[in-house]
Formats: C-alpha cells, sequence, structure tokens
C-alpha cells in the first residue's frame, strides 16, 4: 500500500514516528476501543523497528507501511474479539472517548501534558457512539474494506494488501458495510441535541417520570455495558416509558452521583462522578427532539481515557514484521 505524505527514507524515525496520530485514529474506528487501538500501533511500530535498517531503507513509504500492518492487526483483533465477546458479560458497546478540549491537558482528568491516546482520536461522524455500533455489526473484513474507503478514502487496490484479497473483492465487501450502514442518519445539530440532552439530565436529578418519557422515542432503547465488573441491564430496554421508570429508579438506587454534561465521541452526552471519579459514560442519538438510542458504558476498564490514571502499556509478545510485507 502506497500513500501521499509519508516520507520515502524508510530510516527516517521522526517521520515514521509523525504517523502515530493518525495510525491510532484508523484504528479506533476498526476496533471501537482506545486501548486495542493503541496496542495495535504500537504493535505495529515494533514491527517495523524490527526490520533490518537496510530493509527499512527500500521501504518506499514507512506511513503506509505502518498502515498496511496496522490494518493486518486490527484484522486479526477483531477475528479474535467475536470469539472473546462470546463470553462478555451482557452486551458489548464500544469505547468511548472524552473530548480533548475539554479534557485535555489543562483542567482535565489527565496530568498536564499526558500523552493519553484518546487525545490522539479526532471526534468526527465516523467515531459518534451510533456510528461504532452499526460497524460492530459487520464482518471484520467488512469494517477493514468500509473504514479505509468510505472513512478514509484509500483506493481498494491499497485495501486489497490488508486483507489479501483482489480489488473487486474488497470493493464488494465495502459494498455490502454500506447497506448495512443503510439509512444510518448522521448525527443531529450539536445545539439541537445538546438541548434534549440537558433536559434528560435535568428530570433525570428531579426523577420525573412524565418529562423523561415526553423527552424519549416511544421506540428508544437503551444498552448498558458493564461488562460484568459493574451493575449495568444485562439486556437492552425498550420503549421510552420502560427506560424514563429505569432511568428514575437509577436515580434513587446511585444517591451522591455527580451528572456532568459532556461532549462523549463528538456529541452532547453525559458523564456520572462519584468522589471525583468517572462511573459512567452515557452516549445519546437524537432525532426530531426526543432521545432515540441511549448507550450507558459502566464497564471501569472502558472508562480508563476518562480517568486521571494513565493505561500502563502492555508487554509486547511478537515483534516479528508479518509475512509479505
Amino acid at each position: 500500500m502506497r500513500t501521499d505524505g509519508a516520507g520515502t527514507d524508510g530510516a527516517d524515525a521522526d517521520g515514521v514516528d509523525g504517523e502515530r496520530r493518525r495510525l491510532v485514529n484508523v484504528a479506533y474506528r476498526l476496533l471501537g476501543s482506545v486501548a486495542e487501538a493503541e496496542d495495535a500501533v504500537q504493535d505495529a511500530y515494533a514491527r517495523w523497528y524490527a526490520l533490518p535498517r537496510d530493509r527499512r531503507a527500500e521501504v518506499r513509504s514507512p506511513g503506509a507501511w505502518l498502515t498496511t500492518v496496522t490494518g493486518r492487526i486490527c484484522l486479526d483483533v477483531l477475528g479474535s474479539a467475536r470469539v472473546r465477546r462470546e463470553g462478555y458479560v451482557g452486551a458489548w458497546l464500544p469505547e468511548p472517548v472524552p473530548d480533548r478540549a475539554e479534557w485535555g491537558a489543562a483542567g482535565g482528568p489527565g496530568p498536564a501534558g499526558t500523552a493519553d491516546p484518546a487525545d490522539r482520536v479526532v471526534a468526527d461522524e465516523s467515531v459518534a457512539m451510533a456510528f461504532l455500533v452499526v460497524l460492530e455489526a459487520m464482518t471484520p473484513a467488512e469494517r477493514v474494506a468500509f473504514v479505509l474507503h468510505d472513512v478514509y478514502r484509500y483506493p481498494f487496490a491499497d485495501i486489497a494488501g490488508v486483507l489479501d484479497r483482489t480489488p473487486g473483492a474488497c470493493k464488494q465487501l465495502a459494498a455490502s458495510a454500506r447497506r448495512r450502514v443503510g439509512s444510518a442518519r448522521a448525527p443531529a445539530a450539536a445545539g439541537a441535541a445538546a438541548e434534549v440532552v440537558r433536559r434528560v439530565k435535568e428530570a433525570w436529578r428531579a426523577q420525573d417520570i412524565a418529562a423523561l418519557v415526553g423527552l424519549l422515542d416511544p421506540a428508544a432503547v437503551l444498552t448498558a455495558d458493564g461488562g460484568g465488573r459493574a451493575g449495568a441491564a444485562l439486556h437492552p430496554i425498550e420503549g421510552g416509558a420502560r427506560i424514563a421508570r429505569y432511568m428514575a429508579a437509577m436515580a434513587v438506587r446511585a444517591p451522591g452521583l455527580e451528572l456532568l454534561e459532556r461532549s462523549v465521541n463528538g456529541t452532547p452526552g453525559l458523564v456520572a462522578q462519584r468522589g471525583g471519579a468517572v462511573v459512567t459514560v452515557a452516549a445519546f442519538d437524537v432525532a426530531d427532539g426526543r432521545v432515540t438510542r441511549i448507550w450507558v458504558i459502566r464497564n471501569p476498564e472502558k472508562l480508563r481515557p476518562w480517568s486521571r490514571e494513565a493505561r500502563p502499556p502492555r508487554p509486547r509478545t511478537d515483534d516479528r514484521p508479518p509475512p509479505g510485507v
């Protein structure tokens, strides 16, 4: 795979290191996890530096090489993730990321100057929770083809090198993925969505079930992810009235929570803190002034980008470059 903008000197460490932000963004959209995205990118870099110096010098585009390797690593992770999630307790949701402007170096949960991977994830429509959830319904190959082509505009000839398929087959995979996306809407205007979320927060605080019902679409669905590590509904809750009663009950059972309006994956959301620690992140899908979907993430493993404590790096077990790269 070859792309523009990467250095031509395979031994140019500065040019190679400058690809990290882009690679983390690609990997997060492929995997839905900041932690796994960072691990995939770290593995790709390890394989790059494991190459002999003369072999690196032969690579015309190190950035393209790293993209290919990162894509292949993500493809393997996606394949194994399906098996792991069969044993996951409750629903599995993508890992939410905070807004860099609100949670960055100054005044955010991390120390000044932190290099948390979440800081490198650029928020746009392709990281909205609604979009990431749709991506979860795709096969690994469909997801890779769709994200690389439709989101990042890589040509199918390059994607073929990641998937080890013909360009025509990759084009078919992307088309199939596009049908899965179907009529998925773009996120509601931030101002309108923020007002609805603000009213949800106020109704929740007041335990006003009638107000909550009025803010929820009658066919709304709430999905929670506790991963067996935090209390959460094991199955989606369907219907605005049922969700409103559930939310009101949670307000009674969880006294002392501080509910804050925050950007979650680039769209208005809510964050619950207890004693200054984030315990819940909620993302919303809003249409026509009402909430249609709520995704509640309570698994503490997925809330690490929102915590003051940085995630320790995982040990790498395989620094060898993949065959044929």
